[in-house]
Order: structure tokens, then sequence, then C-alpha cells
């Protein structure tokens, strides 16, 4: 099997990070209109994106580990910090919308 371009699964990161925010921050619009159910399914595909992204940079580290050296670019360090930027978001947003719920619960 070919190994993709390092831009590729460079822009791959970028990409998942990029969706991952997103479905983060939609997930809290979502609840705030009181739909939790949706706002649980968007978290959980935000984790299922974070994860690919996570698989794509586990990939990376057993390459460098094993020998495989890589010549760290910019763009590189732009994907992962939106990899960590979406990370953080979707930690903050499962927290606000728990607390949402329970200000929601409370007002029944």
């Amino acid at each position: 099997m070919e190994e993709k371009p390092m831009e590729i699964i460079i822009m791959e990161l970028v990409v998942n990070g990029g969706t991952a925010r997103s479905q983060a921050i939609e997930a809290i619009r979502t609840a705030r209109i009181g739909d939790f159910e949706k706002a649980d399914q968007l978290l959980h595909d935000c984790d299922e994106t974070l994860q690919a992204a996570h698989q794509i940079q586990t990939d990376l580290i057993q390459k460098e580990a094993a020998g495989q050296h890589m010549e760290v670019q910019l763009l590189m360090v732009h994907a992962q910090d939106h990899l960590m930027n979406a990370m953080t978001v979707r930690d903050l947003a499962g927290e606000i919308i728990e607390n949402m719920r329970k200000q929601a619960q409370e007002k029944e």
C-alpha cells in the first residue's frame, strides 16, 4: 500500500480538528435551545472525529519512534494546534452542556 504524502496527512489532521471543533460548538448551541439528545449525538460525533485525528497523530508518533524522522513543518504545527484546540473545546463543551442540562432539570 502506497503511503500518503505528508501534506495530505497533515491536512487530514487540520480537517478533522476543525470538524471536531465545529461539532462541539454546534452541540453547545443545540443544548442552548434544549435539544440535549441532539447535543449528545453531536458530542458523540465529535468524539469519533477526534478519534480519527488521534489515530493519524498516533501513526505519526509511532513512525517517529521507529526511526522515521520527519522535518517539522509549519503546516504540522498548525495541524497540531487545530487538534489541541478541538480537544479543549470538546472538553469544555461537555462541561457546559452538563451545566445546561442540570439547569433545565431544575426548572422542571
